[in-house]
């Protein structure tokens, strides 16, 4: 059974720090994608960084890019949400999901991916 944890987050003041974590389990080999979404209250859900397994091939929304880093460590069967520079706008419920594919780049659809976490709450307030 495919199952995916997220961890991490947490309350932050902005401008400052957070790296989430999303730890799968139940499924072998390395042709999927991880993808990171979020949700806030609001909002519907968006996507906001993804990694491509294989490659390590990454995208990432317009509004996060040059603020958030997403990379993996295959041994612990791990993908990271590296989030810097945090703003309000960020705070959300973020999830991680897997898509097993073996296209050659990753997608921030949601429509596209198989599994998800339960989500990790980030608060970025003063």
């Amino acid at each position: 059974q495919v199952q995916l944890v997220e961890s991490g987050g947490g309350l932050v003041q902005p401008g400052g720090s957070l790296r989430l974590s999303c730890v799968g389990s139940g499924f072998t080999g390395n042709y999927y994608n991880i993808g990171w979404f979020r949700q806030a209250p609001q909002g519907g859900r968006e996507g906001v960084a993804c990694i491509r397994g294989p490659t390590g091939a990454t995208s990432f929304a317009d509004s996060v890019k040059g603020r958030f880093t997403i990379f993996k460590d295959n041994a612990k069967d791990t993908v990271y949400l590296q989030m810097d520079s945090l703003k309000s706008d960020d705070a959300a419920v973020y999830t991680c999901a897997i898509e097993f594919t073996v296209r050659s780049w990753c997608s921030l659809s949601t429509e596209v991916y198989d599994y998800w976490g339960v989500g990790t709450q980030v608060t970025v307030s003063s």
